[in-house]
């Protein structure tokens, strides 16, 4: 479909959710009574996308804690620990100390899942979640998974994690092994569309220094240099999905941060650092970040990805106002420059609730923005 519009993941969370999302932590309530709260409360997000307009689906990754932390639900060999937590067994103790205060966020509210021994896929991470859209819709459905760099780079904290693997490395085998048994059962299950999320390859490219480095990078550990690092994050996302190209569309997405409302804390800088690496992977579909003026220029991934598909970000998911749709057709009318219409989709620059207690936005502004798309899409379409 041309200029098909979608989310990028995350949305919301209510209130009741998020006491069920403490009370589920804490062991206070069962899985199953969980899953009826959340249930309800994806129905309800299913229900705002189909009003909206959407033309695919998310689940609005409204059972997890935060995008990449839900894992340690399904994954065995994982720990959850929050930044707070973490900080008496980082190797760099001083340096992740200014990295917190940079956050506008407490260390206690992030929380990341840390490699304790073997890794090992105990249920599947989001097959179950893409069973449930489909009973409650026909529109093709995304998934969203974290991606192989950034689950390898957050895991691996040497005190914890070194006596399972004594090497990062070995680790990432493992990582790669439960995400490909992940595609596989998705593929089974007919999914449309796999999005990976490595939002912490701008930090690599873009947070040189130690205090404007982000949680995306907890452990603060010793890394080789840029180039070194971004060449393994491809060869790592393309060993994920090796053999899968042909069975569905897979697809990144790479902002710059959403913690926080504040511009100002979240990374500056253009993709150019970022080119070679995403030409290096064989996916299909790159989501991106190009709502403010922080991402820099579109002809910057508009010159050596135009044979990609693009994820266009086009509404930024931390103000309360949305967009106008005259200024979401201008940003697609820019785009196809370097892009036919059915390479284009429309999506905001990240999802609305990326940490459940840290959401960036009410529910109402999400779907004002929404609608903004849709009518933008339906007009360009025109």
């Amino acid at each position: 479909m041309t200029f098909s519009v979608t989310q990028i993941g995350s949305w919301p969370r209510s209130e009741r959710l998020l006491a069920a999302l403490r009370e589920k932590r804490m062991d206070r309530i069962a899985q199953a009574e969980f899953d009826q709260i959340a249930d309800a409360e994806i129905v309800r997000c299913l229900q705002l996308q189909h009003e909206a307009g959407v033309d695919m689906v998310v689940d609005g990754e409204l059972r997890r804690d935060n995008f990449y932390s839900f894992i340690t639900d399904k994954v065995e060999g994982t720990k959850l620990m929050s930044l707070a937590e973490m900080l008496d067994t980082v190797e760099d103790k001083a340096a992740f100390e200014a990295m917190l205060q940079t956050l506008d966020a407490p260390a206690f509210a992030i929380r990341n899942p840390t490699c304790v021994g073997k890794l090992r896929r105990k249920e599947p991470l989001v097959v179950n979640d893409l069973r449930f859209v489909k009973r409650h819709s026909d529109k093709p459905v995304k998934v969203t998974l974290p991606g192989p760099y950034l689950l390898t780079r957050a895991m691996w904290v040497t005190a914890h994690s070194f006596a399972a693997y004594g090497d990062k490395p070995v680790m990432a085998d493992d990582v790669v092994t439960i995400l490909r048994e992940e595609l596989a059962d998705l593929v089974s299950e007919g999914v449309e569309c796999v999005q990976f999320d490595e939002p912490v390859l701008t930090e690599v490219v873009h947070s040189g220094d130690s205090k404007r480095r982000t949680f995306m990078c907890a452990t603060l550990a010793v890394r080789r240099d840029t180039s070194s690092e971004l060449a393994y994050a491809a060869e790592l996302m393309n060993r994920v999905v090796a053999g899968f190209e042909d069975k569905l569309r897979t697809g990144i997405h790479v902002c710059r941060g959403n913690w926080s409302r504040r511009e100002d804390v979240l990374i500056t800088g253009d993709y150019q650092p970022l080119v070679e690496c995403f030409k290096g992977m064989r996916l299909k579909h790159y989501a991106l970040e190009y709502a403010t003026p922080r991402a820099g220029e579109l002809d910057v991934i508009g010159r050596a990805l135009g044979d990609r598909e693009i994820g266009l970000g086009c509404v930024n998911p931390r103000t309360d106002e949305a967009e106008s749709v005259e200024s979401i057709q201008e940003r697609a009318q820019e785009a196809l420059q370097y892009w036919k219409p059915e390479q284009i989709s429309l999506n905001p620059d990240c999802g609305f609730g990326c940490f459940a207690n840290r959401c960036v936005n009410e529910e109402a502004a999400a779907v004002g923005k929404l609608r903004a798309m849709a009518e933008a899409a339906r007009r360009l379409r025109g």
